[in-house]
């Protein structure tokens, strides 16, 4: 007999053999019906494995992260069996599970995949599917592998780097691949699938390397839910940031200047400018203090952080002056520099915190297949900030923040979020710097803050920096899909690689502990998620301009400079259209800009020293005729629904 470990804690006795789909049915026939993939002391396998050991067992169904990537990877070989029929001769690479849905790399030789056979391809799927084939995981030695592949140096090269023992093929229908396994129990559970898109992409991700296709897909146990997924898809089309970017004239990207580095139009450089303003006023409050650091930094300085050695092969070369041996660096972080700003000075204990805040533009050299509008570029702006405090003084400084990040959230429409307390991989500590003693603590102070502050969270290994652990808010937006969006992190090591000291109450000279946090994370993603999360429709006191004026014809033109002046003195951002256009014309317009009121003024209007008031999304049935004042107070009233106190 073996014993079984289940998530609840019980533990249940059963055969040798024993299959994960057995201890299902042994709890209940709807969880065995609903139970796809299994996880077994830590490692994914499939329902039909026997367990011979005693162990730990997770089952999961479709509603399980886990359960919908054994679905998804699976459904991945079958496209894949699929993409062979329908272009013979084709080389199959790697096919993996992603946040939604799945991707295959495939060498097509001379032929090229086209939208027409998309739904040939998906066709097939959905037949194989329909004929119940079981996943069947299969040992293999290293010469059987080479021997199927010989044809594919693709799948060859990935089994050279393999030892006998550890190669496995899984076979369904008549199709086999090379897989470590984590499947469904047979294809019959594949009701629905749709091939999303096709795109170039590296054989493993090295620009040297030949150019495969990579077909992205999704699946679904129902229809209803591809159906819900795609309508989900073609609103996301409608909001996207770097559609909407340009529709509302923000911001633009050009050739001349390279990829990855936006432009910021007067729209788009006002509106940056109001979050700044924004975060800045309630910095000052909270006790920051701005300072300004260069975009470069001689090398030596990121080499003593160890942004050199975790960034530098994967960053902008070194700058060469015309000094031998000089070099420099666009500077990947301004962590460094702060440093080098709290050690300009002796500090004592009294002195501290000291809260250091800058708008730092830093740079990155992304690969341009990984570029994608703002929310990734290789050049933007952090809204960073380096607290040095005493160790007793940390836990009230992360709470501090923890105020500072939920007042940027509600104060723009973020509601629905969760914690994650990102910490190290035990298994993997060459990735980190600094010892294990200040981990520990570092890592212990963000989850008793957590805690205390009542966040809900959840604890993320192998998902801290490199420096240290975070507390990073994964932000859900009006879509459902979810953003890493804030990020705090304590810091006990670049005080130690930097010599930062302060003169404690003993006289002796002590390590301060540095926070690090971002509550935008950095200002072009932040403006590209809130974009697509409003549709443009940003809360009142951010909008670009509050109102338009829309004159019904060109002898308003006089009327229409006093109401904006008269706006003006109200602190009101707006607009003068006086063309020679049909008010209907403009007022369609008007909703594509997105304005958030429309005050139309004609001859009633100019003669009793009104508007006519129309707001964003409306009919016009409930247009309203007020004074100036009257507007004024209705745009203060919007301001203050949103913008929260601090």
């Amino acid at each position: 007999m073996i014993k079984i470990t289940l998530p609840d804690g019980s533990v249940k006795e059963f055969a040798q053999h024993t299959t994960p789909m057995d201890v299902a049915l042994s709890i209940s026939e709807g969880l065995a019906r609903n139970v796809i993939s299994a996880s077994f002391n830590g490692t994914t396998i499939e329902t039909t494995t026997p367990l011979t050991t005693d162990g730990s067992l997770i089952l999961y169904t479709w509603n399980n992260p886990e359960g919908k990537k054994a679905f998804w990877h699976s459904t991945s070989h079958v496209m894949a069996q699929a993409i062979e029929e329908v272009y013979p001769g084709s080389k199959l690479t790697i096919g993996p599970a992603i946040d939604n849905g799945f991707y295959y790399d495939v060498d097509f030789g001379d032929k090229k995949i086209t939208d027409a056979d998309f739904k040939k391809i998906e066709d097939r799927v959905l037949e194989i599917s329909r004929e119940k084939h079981e996943f069947k995981m299969r040992s293999v030695t290293k010469a059987e592998a080479l021997a199927l592949y010989k044809d594919n140096e693709f799948k060859t090269e990935l089994i050279q780097n393999l030892e006998d023992g550890t190669i496995t093929f899984c076979d369904h229908s008549s199709f086999t691949d090379l897989c470590r396994g984590g499947h469904i129990p047979n294809t019959g559970i594949i009701k629905a699938m749709k091939i999303l898109s096709v795109a170039g992409a590296y054989w493993r991700g090295n620009e040297k390397n030949k150019q495969l296709t990579r077909v992205y897909g999704i699946s679904f146990p129902k229809q209803k839910e591809l159906t819900e997924y795609l309508q989900l898809l073609e609103e996301a089309k409608k909001r996207d940031h770097r559609k909407l970017g340009k529709e509302l004239e923000l911001f633009h990207f050009s050739q001349r200047v390279g990829q990855g580095l936006p432009l910021w139009l007067p729209k788009g450089a006002a509106l940056r400018d109001r979050l700044e303003q924004f975060l800045k006023k309630a910095q000052k409050k909270a006790g920051y203090e701005q300072v300004v650091t260069p975009h470069i930094g001689q090398k030596e300085l990121y080499v003593t952080s160890g942004h050199y050695a975790k960034y530098g092969a994967d960053s902008f070369q070194p700058i060469h002056t015309p000094a031998e041996g000089e070099e420099f660096l666009l500077k990947p972080m301004n962590c460094p520099h702060h440093c080098e700003i709290y050690n300009a000075r002796p500090w004592s204990y009294k002195d501290l915190p000291k809260r250091y805040a800058e708008f730092g533009t830093v740079y990155r050299y992304e690969q341009s297949g990984e570029l994608h509008g703002l929310t990734r570029v290789r050049g933007f702006t952090q809204d960073d900030a380096h607290i040095f405090c005493t160790p007793d003084q940390l836990d009230a400084e992360f709470k501090n923040v923890i105020d500072l990040v939920l007042y940027v959230f509600g104060s723009l429409g973020f509601e629905n979020f969760t914690a994650q307390v990102s910490v190290r991989d035990l298994d993997n500590p060459d990735k980190y710097i600094g010892n294990v003693e200040n981990w520990e603590k570092a890592e212990n102070a963000i989850i008793s803050a957590a805690k205390d502050k009542g966040l809900n969270y959840v604890i993320e290994s192998g998902e801290a920096a490199f420096y240290g652990p975070k507390l990073d808010f994964m932000v859900k937006d009006a879509l459902g899909r979810s953003w890493q969006l804030g990020t705090i992190q304590v810091d006990y090591n670049l005080p130690e690689r930097f010599d930062l000291t302060y003169k404690g109450s003993d006289n002796e000279l002590h390590r301060p502990v540095m926070i690090h946090r971002a509550p935008f994370g950095s200002m072009e993603r932040f403006i590209a998620i809130l974009l697509e999360h409003t549709a443009g429709n940003f809360p009142i006191w951010l909008m670009p301009e509050q109102a338009i004026i829309l004159s019904l014809s060109e002898k308003y033109e006089n009327y229409a400079q006093k109401v904006f002046s008269l706006l003006e003195n109200h602190e009101i951002r707006a607009q003068i259209d006086n063309r020679n256009e049909t008010i209907g014309k403009k007022i369609r317009e008007a909703e594509t800009q997105k304005y958030p009121f429309m005050l139309i003024i004609g001859e009633e209007e100019e003669k009793n020293g009104t508007i006519s008031v129309r707001k964003h999304g409306d009919d016009g049935k409930s247009n309203q005729t007020m004074s100036i004042d009257a507007f004024a107070a209705l745009i203060q009233e919007e301001i203050n629904k949103t913008l929260k106190q601090f």
